[in-house]
This record gives C-alpha cells, sequence and structure tokens, in this order.
C-alpha cells in the first residue's frame, strides 16, 4: 500500500532544486497510496566515488519525515539549509529514490520511513512497496554477520542483505554487478514487493525489480525519435547511447502520466536495469528441483513500450476542492464512459444488445459453469453483490460470493466447472490475487474485472472485462463502485443471452443503462440536501442502514462510506435479519437509513419501516420519487426521494446520496476526505 518512485534524468543537465521538485510531484501523485511517512534519497555531489575509494567520503543524501508529503517537504528544505547543501548544484547524470509509506511493520516514524539503509554510509539503499514474510529469518542472519538494526520494518534487511553480497563478492576478488547483487538478494526474498535499488558502489545506475506489487518505468526522450517503431524496440535505446533522456519508475501511472506516456509496466520476475540511458532487463525464476534444492535461472528479455491511454487533467481535482467529491460528480461521465461502445442498437427495429469483446471467446463456458463465483474485497465485494440478483435472473446459474481473505482463510472448493469473477479497482489487491493463484491452480476458469489497464488480474486470468471509469485517485471509492455494478449488469446480459422469454426484461434493462448518467445527474442535485442532513448528524456516533435485495448491497456500501471517511461507526444490516438482533438497538437516538425504493421488496421495507417507527426510531428513508407518503405517513421521518430505474440499476441511484452523506460528514467533521485515517487506495498487502 506504499507508493515508490525514482527518477534518473541522463545527460540533460538538471539542478538539484529540480531534482527535488521532480520526486515531491511524484509522491503528491502517490500519496493515496499512503501517507503516514515518507522519504527521499539524492546524490551528495556530482562527482562521484570510484569503489577504489570506499570508505565514501560523501555517501547519498537520504531525507526522511513523518507525516505527509508537505512535512517531508518542509523538512528537507531546513535540512538542506542546515547543511547548506547547494540546490543550484547541476548534475548531467542523477538517479534520485523516493518512498510514501503506509505503516505495516513499525510505527510512524522516521526511523521506519524509508529509503532504508545498508548502514551509514548509505552504500545501498531501498524503497519497497509490499511484505517481506520471511524478513525475521533473514534478520536473525544478518545480526549473526555483525549488522545493527535501527527500525522494525521488514524492509530494512533487504539493503543489508545487499551490502551483504557485495562485500562477501568482493572479499573473493571477482568483483559483482549492480543486477548480480539484486539477483541474489531477490533468491532470498520471499512475499511480495516492488523494489527500486539506489548505490554509491554503482553509480547514476537504478535496479527495478518486483514480484506481486504493482511497478512501471516511463520514458521520456528529449531528442526527437525518427524511427517507425517505440525506443524500446531500437537496439541504440537498450545499448549505452548518449541520448539525453528522462526515464522514471512508479508505483503506477499516475506520477508518470505528466512527463511521458511512454512506458513499460514491469513483469513479476523481472529486474529492470538502468544504466548509461539504456535500460536491461532480466527474467528471475526460482522453484524447487527434484532434490529439493533451490534452482534459479535468468535470461535477458526484450519488451516494447506501450503508450498510456490517460491525460494529466484526469488526476488534477480541477474546481473541486478534493478528490473524492470531484469522483462522485464524475459519475455521469464515468457510466457513459463504461459502456461506450458495449451496448447497441442494431437495424430498423432497434434491436439492442450487449458486446462485451474480452469475454466474447468464453461467453459459452460460462454458461455452462457449474456456479459462478464473485471474489472481491470491500467495495468491489459490494457491487458483485449488488449484481448478484441479475445474473442468477438471467443466466439461470448459481452465483456465490466469496470475501477474497476468507476463502483462501478455509481454503474454501474452487472446482474446474467453476467460473471464477475477480473484481479489483486496482488490480493489484493483494488478496484477489492470491484468491486469483488458488482458483488458477484448481483448473476455474478466471475472469478479471478491473479499472486498470495493464494489472495484475488483467494479465492472470484468462478474460475480463475493463470499466474504464477513469483515474480515482480519493481513497473512498465512488465512481469505480458504480462503474463496476454496470459492468457486471452488462456482464449478466452477455451471459444470460437473448432468449425470446427474457428479451422484455432484457431490453428494459439496456433501455435503462442508456439512460442511467442522466439519472445519476438527477440524483446529484440532492447534494445540498444531504449536507443539510450532515449537519443534523455532525455529532452522532453511529449510524444504522437497512437495505434488502438489491440494496442490500447499497447499506452495506453506504455504511462503509461513512466509516471509512467520516470516522463514524456505521452499519449496513440486511432487513430481513432486523428482528434477529439489531432491533435491540433501536431507539429514539440512533439515527437510521432506510433503502425502500420500489422493487420487488418494497412492502417488506414499508414493513420494516413500520416496526422501526414503532419503536420510536429516528428515522431516515430513501424512497422513489412520490413515494414518501406511503414510506413516511404523518411525515414522521425524513425523506430522501430519488429516481427510480430498473431494479438492477437502482443501487447505482442509491448509493449516490449516501455517498454525499458520507462526503459532508467528514469535511464538516474537519477530517480528510481524501487521506482517511489509516487507510490507503490500493491495498496491496494481507
Amino acid at each position: 500500500m506504499c507508493g515508490i518512485f525514482a527518477y534518473l534524468n541522463f545527460n540533460v543537465n538538471r539542478e538539484r532544486r529540480y531534482i527535488l521538485q521532480v520526486l515531491f510531484n511524484g509522491l503528491r501523485r502517490l500519496e493515496y497510496r499512503g501517507y503516514d511517512s515518507a522519504g527521499i534519497a539524492i546524490d551528495s555531489s556530482s562527482q562521484c566515488a570510484s569503489d577504489a575509494e570506499f570508505p565514501l567520503p560523501h555517501p547519498p543524501h537520504v531525507f526522511r519525515q513523518e507525516g505527509n508529503i508537505e512535512s517531508l517537504v518542509k523538512s528537507v528544505y531546513q535540512e538542506v539549509g542546515e547543511i547548506k547543501l547547494n540546490l543550484e548544484e547541476p548534475f548531467s547524470t542523477h538517479a534520485g529514490i523516493a518512498h510514501t509509506r503506509w505503516a505495516t511493520h513499525g510505527e510512524p516514524a522516521p526511523r521506519n520511513s524509508h529509503p532504508q539503509t545498508s548502514g551509514p554510509e548509505n552504500e545501498f539503499l531501498v524503497v519497497h512497496n509490499g511484505v517481506i514474510t520471511n524478513y525475521e529469518v533473514l534478520k536473525e542472519t544478518l545480526l549473526r554477520h555483525g549488522f545493527t538494526f535501527e527500525s522494525e520494518t521488514d524492509t530494512e534487511v533487504i539493503p543489508k542483505l545487499a551490502k551483504f553480497v557485495y562485500d562477501k563478492a568482493n572479499e573473493a576478488a571477482d568483483g559483482v554487478t549492480f543486477s548480480q547483487v539484486v539477483l541474489e538478494v531477490m533468491r532470498h526474498l520471499e512475499g511480495a514487493y516492488a523494489l527500486i535499488f539506489k548505490s554509491p558502489h554503482y553509480p547514476n545506475e537504478l535496479i527495478a525489480c518486483k514480484r506481486g506489487s504493482p511497478l512501471l518505468l516511463g520514458v521520456k526522450e528529449l531528442t526527437e525519435n525518427k524511427g517507425n517503431g517505440s525506443a524500446f524496440e531500437d537496439d541504440k535505446f537498450l545499448s549505452k547511447d548518449d541520448k539525453p533522456k528522462e526515464l522514471f519508475l512508479s508505483s503506477d501511472a499516475n506520477a508518470v502520466v505528466e512527463h511521458t506516456k511512454k512506458v513499460l509496466v514491469i513483469e513479476d520476475g523481472e529486474v529492470v536495469h538502468l544504466k548509461d540511458g539504456g535500460a536491461s532487463i532480466l527474467k528471475f525464476d526460482s522453484n524447487m528441483g527434484e532434490n529439493g534444492a533451490f534452482l534459479s535461472r535468468t535470461c535477458s528479455v526484450r519488451r516494447a513500450l506501450s503508450v498510456l491511454e490517460m491525460e494529466v487533467e484526469q488526476i488534477n481535482k480541477g474546481h473541486y476542492e478534493h478528490y473524492m467529491q470531484k469522483e462522485i460528480y464524475e459519475q455521469p461521465e464515468s457510466l457513459t464512459t463504461t459502456m461506450r461502445g458495449r451496448l447497441i442498437r442494431l437495424g430498423a427495429n432497434k434491436s439492442k444488445s450487449v458486446l462485451l469483446g474480452g469475454l466474447k471467446d468464453h461467453l459459452k463456458t460460462i454458461r455452462r459453469s457449474r456456479r459462478i463465483v464473485f471474489i472481491g474485497c470491500g467495495t468491489s465485494y459490494n457491487a458483485a453483490l449488488a449484481a448478484r440478483p441479475i445474473l442468477e435472473e438471467l443466466s439461470g446459474v448459481p452465483v456465490t460470493m466469496e470475501i477474497a481473505s476468507d476463502l483462501l482463510d478455509r481454503e474454501g472448493p474452487i472446482y474446474r466447472e467453476d467460473t471464477a469473477v475477480f473484481v479489483s479497482q486496482s488490480g493489484e489487491t493483494a488478496d484477489t490475487l492470491l484468491a486469483l493463484e488458488y482458483a488458477l491452480e484448481n483448473g476455474a476458469l478466471c475472469v478479471g474485472i478491473t479499472n486498470t489497464v495493464g494489472s495484475a488480474i488483467a494479465r492472470n486470468t484468462h478474460c475480463g472485462v475493463h470499466i474504464n471509469a477513469g483515474a480515482e485517485i480519493g481513497v473512498a471509492s465512488t465512481k469505480a463502485y458504480t462503474s463496476q455494478i454496470v459492468v457486471m449488469v452488462m456482464l449478466s446480459l452477455a451471459i444470460g443471452g437473448d432468449t425470446i422469454s427474457n428479451k422484455a426484461r432484457r431490453e428494459a434493462i439496456i433501455d435503462g443503462l442508456f439512460n442511467l448518467p442522466n439519472k445519476v445527474r438527477e440524483v446529484l442535485k440532492l447534494d445540498q440536501e444531504m449536507k443539510d442532513l450532515a449537519k443534523l448528524l455532525i455529532a452522532e456516533q453511529s449510524l444504522l442502514v437497512f437495505g434488502r435485495g438489491y440494496n442490500y448491497a447499497t447499506a452495506l456500501e453506504g455504511a462503509l462510506k461513512v466509516k471509512e471517511v467520516a470516522l463514524m461507526h456505521s452499519e449496513g444490516i440486511l432487513a430481513g435479519e432486523m428482528k434477529h438482533g439489531p432491533l435491540a438497538l433501536v431507539d429514539e437516538n440512533l439515527p437510521i437509513v432506510v433503502v425502500a425504493t420500489r422493487d420487488a421488496c418494497f412492502s417488506k421495507q414499508q414493513s420494516v419501516i413500520q416496526q422501526l417507527h414503532a419503536r420510536r426510531g429516528r428515522l431516515i428513508v430513501m424512497c422513489s420519487k412520490g413515494d414518501a407518503s406511503s414510506v413516511c405517513p404523518n411525515q414522521s421521518c425524513r425523506v430522501i426521494e430519488v429516481p427510480q430505474v430498473e431494479d438492477c440499476l437502482q443501487p447505482v441511484i442509491n448509493v449516490v446520496p449516501l455517498q454525499l452523506l458520507a462526503y459532508h460528514l467528514t469535511v464538516l467533521r474537519g477530517f480528510n476526505v481524501d487521506q482517511p485515517r489509516n487507510l490507503a487506495k490500493s491495498v496491496t498487502t494481507q
């Protein structure tokens, strides 16, 4: 859940001040991945020492600070002034690394921040996203060899292990390359990680490697490339050349797109060595031999660059105060983009169909499945839950729900005849990725639904659908949730097929999809009403949300949004379970939201409202327009009226007022709506 970033300028003069600004801006773009501490490492001088001159007279400068990126920026400039570091000093070639942290091992503190170092001379520096599961064993070994540790992190073993490997190789007078050091370190690491290494032993070089956690390389050539192919297909680029260029390493594209759109998504097991303006890629593979011995091998690979399909404007706040507010208001446009090219009206009779190109070769297999299993975490799980009823109705295939971590803990049965659908906004969620590995091992057909092209889930599933919701920076997911629901409704239509018996139902849903963005625009007009409601709830400690049918997911997601950002205890409850315990909580003080829009469960929700009203419950009822008198006779409760759409699309409409409520509650309570306490956007740890 951390963000790592690196910037290497080659054969182009950049002042130290400019280098710092690039590193800081990179971290700002990644801050949603973690924001409890941060750090950077830069060279102390443009004149680098050689191996023969060690110990280094001028080791790299490492700056680390508890708190957000702005705390780091302030402390760096303060420390630069104290040590009289020349910010105008030019570097024709320089490699800097940076990190923003979400704490997993050790409290937020400078000693636990990254870059982590091999020792006082900073001979090896590492920034890391992920978790090293065998760090305790490695730490014990290094302690026996005389190393001392300053942090409580799992990361600190990595630079110290690199120094151990380097020292042993030089004791044998064999010499060792930077790649060889990193490959030997990788051979000993277990867990998920994305790593960037920097060392004054190898000046102006960087090495990046990954297993499980995301990482990409951005390339910006500062001279015009007259060739027809991408730079990575040009032998001169991969070899040592003198063309000025800037290279970037980042946890995701948000920190790179403002510099370049030419990127390489680094694959698991790849080691990317940036040196002399070139990039060499080694593929690291390890397994157990027949005799139980640990075997590893490497081979050189060539990869082509791809072009990012995103704009800088997508990751800016524009005229909005917060990313979450912007992303709530972007939902009409994001839903339109999600459906673009996938909903089709054909012929004079305007027959309607759905085309999902990523699934067309597998639809027959999915229809023959023994069952369909939705697997996800958090908001993604809630989106799948909202789509389950329509998938069951149209496909006739049993649909089960699994929280990824629970499936792994139980080692629940997954069969070859199953279709497993993995839902993840980032495509890098650790628990969901491990569940994907588990399903692949058991032979299931695996389908991915993600918002991130080139993500691990997108690459490793057999087929899938991108939701195309656009970049989502706010930690609390909003537009990705509604786009996920729409994609899964379209998935249901595609799997269900165009039979005569369900033709009218299918066409009504497709018509509803076409009109859905306008309905969301309509419900966004409730913004001020939700702000007024938030003012009434600002001092409350708890909130209950009841829903059933399609809107059980709405209750879960609305409650999740409130607890995520407003830091208020909130609980989404299946209304059918109200009498089996939750009713004991009801009194005249506890605010309760009941989702009671028109669908097959409407009459049952009316009964729930009556029972809560009889216990003097403090009710806030969400209903379809025109139903206020039906759900709330004698104006005995507060009513939120929303547009009515097809029942399977109603969760998209109903969640928007709850998103707005959570947003306004957070702002009024004085909390950071885009960076809620203890959370991060991309959950890449178990």
